[in-house]
């Protein structure tokens, strides 16, 4: 379906280059909060529940029906009329019924005789998933100065990898983190994994032993946030930069329409404008650039985590496959060389074993001519 033409079409903010069905359109979160909450009733998204009596009137109310119609429904649609086993007889979950009639449970039993057929169970990263759910998941705080108030809005954003990552850069998210209205977007930014932090600046071929005294990240302090046609610059450290200047006074000098600046650290999710499923940027690092898409914006809810303190709070993580060594093929990648006589490629990935047998002798000495630097995979956020 096209775009709606800004020109006839008055009531849209869709822009004609936009696809109409992949984003919303633009709206204020804290707006957005306060018309739910002003159309929902308390009770609709209050943290307490309600007493089972209290839910059998207010169901058969909204449905219109009588309680004895409640009544009936619920004794005909009860989890007991599935039962295959005794009423007094406690059943093992994980054992499915040899003579079983229902299909959910041949399905099961199918799944379950794969599952036993296959070498490998869950890997350490599906466990890794499976944890931070358990441990998330209704969860509430001890103190509660630190449960997230009722009404609270949540979002769900995915962040993906730099543009410079070849696989998958465009397609699956490298984490995917839940974030409350009232978090700033200085509190995502240092929620955002990104192995470039992590890089370590300089040759090192002379002294690989020296312990580097900085990462990109202690360095290169300077990023920004664009959404909706305003620059959120990163003003925390007396080393920030506003690198989105350049930016905007290019815009400027080829008829752009102006953009407009504010501090991330300042900033709040409730108080942004942005359309759900639009593609916005983070940039650090000087060029280093991820797209930012918020998938969803909803109220808080019983099952939600209610620790404030467990927020940003980590949903997904992709995997990444790791770089190994070019000589052993076993080991992780901890040194890149380039115009290594020793390497068979240009640049070349040593892992430190293999980097130190091939380029130092026994009391340490460089051997030969190359150039050597630190080197941090990407699967180190695995």
């Amino acid at each position: 379906m096209a775009a709606p033409n800004p020109s006839t079409d008055p009531n849209t903010n869709i822009p004609e280059y936009e696809y109409a069905d992949a984003n919303s359109n633009i709206f204020h979160i804290g707006s957005f909060r306060n018309e739910w909450l002003n159309r929902l009733k308390p009770s609709n998204y209050s943290y307490e529940q309600e007493d089972e009596d209290t839910f059998d009137a207010n169901f058969a109310a909204e449905m219109g029906i009588s309680a004895e119609t409640l009544s009936d429904l619920k004794s005909i649609c009860s989890p007991d009329s599935l039962r295959c086993h005794a009423e007094d007889q406690q059943p093992d979950t994980e054992v499915v019924p040899p003579d079983s009639t229902l299909r959910t449970l041949e399905q099961r039993k199918k799944r379950q005789d794969y599952r036993a057929s296959l070498k490998v169970s869950k890997n350490r990263h599906d466990l890794y998933a499976d944890e931070l759910e358990r441990l998330t998941v209704g969860r509430k705080p001890e103190a509660m100065v630190d449960m997230v108030p009722e009404g609270e809005v949540i979002l769900t954003i995915n962040v993906y990898y730099s543009v410079t990552f070849e696989n998958f850069s465009t397609a699956r998210p490298h984490v995917t983190l839940l974030m409350t209205g009232s978090h700033s977007l200085a509190e995502l930014r240092d929620a955002i994994c990104c192995v470039s932090d992590l890089q370590v600046c300089g040759e090192f071929s002379h002294t690989p032993d020296m312990a580097p005294e900085f990462i990109s990240k202690d360095l290169y302090k300077s990023a920004f946030f664009f959404f909706e046609g305003v620059f959120y610059i990163d003003m925390r450290y007396p080393e920030c930069q506003d690198i989105s200047m350049t930016v905007i006074e290019w815009a400027k000098s080829h008829g752009f329409p102006p953009y407009s600046q504010a501090k991330m650290e300042d900033t709040r999710f409730a108080g942004l404008k942005v359309k759900v499923g639009f593609p916005y940027l983070y940039c650090h690092q000087g060029d280093c650039e991820h797209l930012v898409i918020i998938t969803d914006v909803r109220l808080t809810h019983a099952n939600d985590c209610l620790d404030k303190k467990l927020y940003p709070l980590l949903t997904h993580k992709h995997r990444v496959t790791t770089q190994k060594c070019a000589v052993c093929h076993v080991y992780i990648g901890r040194w890149l060389t380039t115009n290594d006589q020793f390497a068979a490629s240009d640049p070349c990935l040593f892992c430190d074993k293999c980097f130190r047998m091939l380029h130092y002798d026994a009391e340490g000495n460089k051997i030969g001519d190359f150039m050597a630097y630190p080197y941090v995979d990407r699967g180190a956020f695995n």
